[in-house]
């Protein structure tokens, strides 16, 4: 049985934050943000991290509105996902990321960041606090992990 990690990302309109989870399931850890205006193929570079990091399974943060809506964010991060799906041949899942820039910046915020700071790890942080909830809700449900394989 070969253990595989999980993927979460932010997907934004100028930058994808990544962060990544543990061996086995348990924590998440902002990785790196790619910015679209520095790097020219972002999906190369998230298939690169992938291979590095012999990733099972990627979730991507789909924003939705308060009242359980998706708007033009969710659509692009929907067009995204199936990308990724297409190109990767891995599974991709969609997960509810309502709150967690919000969370990530207060989180910033209490710890005194500069707002310079702030802007350069607001997105990673947001991507491995969605993860962190992906993983949480995985291992409440007792469900198997899809990151490992026989």
């Amino acid at each position: 049985m070969t253990m595989r990690r999980t993927m979460g990302l932010d997907y934004g309109e100028r930058r994808i934050g990544v962060a990544m989870g543990d061996l086995f399931g348990w924590t998440a850890q902002g990785l790196e943000v790619i910015d679209k205006k520095v790097v020219a193929d972002p999906e190369a570079r998230i298939a690169e991290l992938i291979a590095e990091y012999e990733v099972g399974t990627i979730v991507v943060g789909l924003p939705k509105n308060m009242n359980g809506t998706i708007g033009p964010s969710g659509e692009n991060c929907i067009a995204f996902a199936e990308q990724l799906r297409q190109k990767l041949d891995l599974p991709v899942q969609l997960w509810d990321e309502r709150l967690t820039t919000v969370s990530a910046e207060r989180t910033l915020l209490e710890a005194d960041v500069s707002r310079s700071k702030r802007k350069q790890v607001i997105d990673k942080m947001a991507a491995a606090i969605l993860l962190q909830n992906y993983l949480d809700s995985v291992s409440k449900r007792g469900i198997v992990h899809d990151g490992f394989e026989s």
